[in-house]
C-alpha cells in the first residue's frame, strides 16, 4: 500500500512501527516479517522523521514505547485490519469459491471442534484457504479483522448477520487414571479434597463458575492456567478435575463425568460475520458449512 501524498508515510513503515511494538525490538519485527533489522531500524526513524516525534526510546533492557507510540496503537492495528481485509478481498474473484477467509474462535472451539469441519470444508472447496485466529478476545468484525467468528455470547452489534447455532454443555471430568489413583467426589462439597484443574487470572470465568454453585477459588486450583489448550492437555493427562464440553469428552472413553446431574454448565454458541459480506461467495458457503457442522457439533 503506497502513500497518497509525498508526505504521508506509506504502509510498510507504519507496519514496522507496529512490529516494533508488538515484540518489543527491532530483531523480533524483523523476524515477524521477513526482513532484516537494519531496514526495521531505517523503517522506524523514517517514520518518526515524517511525524516528527519519537516514537521509542532505547533503553538498557529494550525499547520503550513512548506515549506517542501508545496513542498511534489502535490506529495502526485499525490499519493492519483493513490490509488484511483487501488483501482477502483480492485473494479470489467475484463469483468464485476460493481466496482466504479469516475466522476466529476460542482455543477450545478452534482446536477441537473447527479442525474435522475445516477438512470436510477443503475436500469440499480446495481453493479456499482458512486464516484461523485463537483468541478469547473478540475480535471486531465491524473493524474486518476477522470475516468470520464463532463466539460464545449473543453478538450486540446491528451492522453483522448473526445465527444462533445451538447450547454446548459444559461439565466435570476426570481421566480414569485420576479416578484410579485418587477416586471421584460423590457430591459438591467433596470437591475440596481433590485437585482441580481452574484458571489463573481469568476473573470472569472463575466468577461464572463460582456462580452456578461451586466453591471455588483460585488457591483451590492444583493447576491454574488460561489458556483453554493446556488446561485440556492437563485434564487428558490425569492431572485432576477440569471442565470439558460433553461433545469432546465424548471422544476420549477415559474421561470420566464428575458429578454427573449436580455440576452442569451451558453456553449459547452464535457464528456471526459483517453484513456487507453475506454476499460474497466463498464467505457465504464457509459461514453455511461452518453452521452445518457446528450445528452437528452441538446435537451431539
Amino acid at each position: 500500500m503506497s502513500s497518497t501524498s509525498p508526505d504521508e508515510p506509506d504502509w510498510d513503515l507504519y507496519r514496522s512501527f507496529l512490529h516494533v511494538l508488538r515484540e518489543g525490538s527491532l530483531s523480533g519485527a524483523a523476524r515477524a516479517l521477513g526482513t532484516t533489522q537494519p531496514t526495521i531500524g531505517r523503517r522506524l526513524e523514517a517514520l518518526e522523521a515524517a511525524l516528527g516525534c519519537t516514537l521509542f526510546i532505547r533503553t538498557p533492557t529494550g525499547l520503550q514505547a513512548t506515549d506517542t507510540a501508545r496513542r498511534l496503537a489502535a490506529p495502526a492495528e485499525a490499519m493492519a485490519a483493513q490490509a488484511g481485509a483487501l488483501r482477502r478481498a483480492a485473494s479470489a474473484g467475484q463469483d468464485e469459491i476460493a481466496g482466504t477467509v479469516r475466522l476466529t474462535a476460542s482455543e477450545t472451539i478452534g482446536g477441537e471442534v473447527l479442525p474435522p469441519i475445516l477438512a470436510e470444508l477443503q475436500a469440499a472447496h480446495p481453493a479456499i484457504r482458512i486464516e484461523l485466529a485463537l483468541t478469547k478476545r473478540n475480535e471486531d468484525l465491524l473493524q474486518r479483522e476477522a470475516d468470520i467468528a464463532v463466539r460464545m455470547v449473543r453478538p450486540s452489534q446491528e451492522a453483522l448477520v448473526a445465527r444462533r447455532i445451538g447450547t454446548l454443555v459444559i461439565g466435570l471430568y476426570a481421566h480414569r487414571r485420576y479416578a484410579e489413583r485418587r477416586g471421584l467426589p460423590s457430591v459438591i462439597d467433596e470437591l475440596d479434597g481433590h485437585a482441580l484443574i481452574g484458571f489463573d487470572r481469568d476473573a470472569g470465568a472463575l466468577r461464572a463458575l463460582q456462580q452456578s454453585g461451586l466453591p471455588l477459588t483460585p488457591e483451590g486450583f492444583a493447576f491454574r492456567c488460561d489458556s483453554e489448550h493446556a488446561q485440556h492437555a492437563a485434564l487428558l493427562a490425569g492431572l485432576g478435575i477440569g471442565a470439558c464440553q460433553s461433545g469432546i469428552a465424548a471422544r476420549h472413553p477415559a474421561l470420566l463425568p464428575v458429578l454427573p446431574g449436580q455440576v452442569r454448565f451451558e453456553l449459547e454458541m452464535w457464528l456471526a460475520m459483517h453484513e456487507d459480506l453475506r454476499n460474497e461467495p466463498r464467505i457465504r458457503r464457509v459461514f453455511d458449512f461452518l453452521a452445518d457442522g457446528l450445528e452437528r457439533y452441538a446435537r451431539g
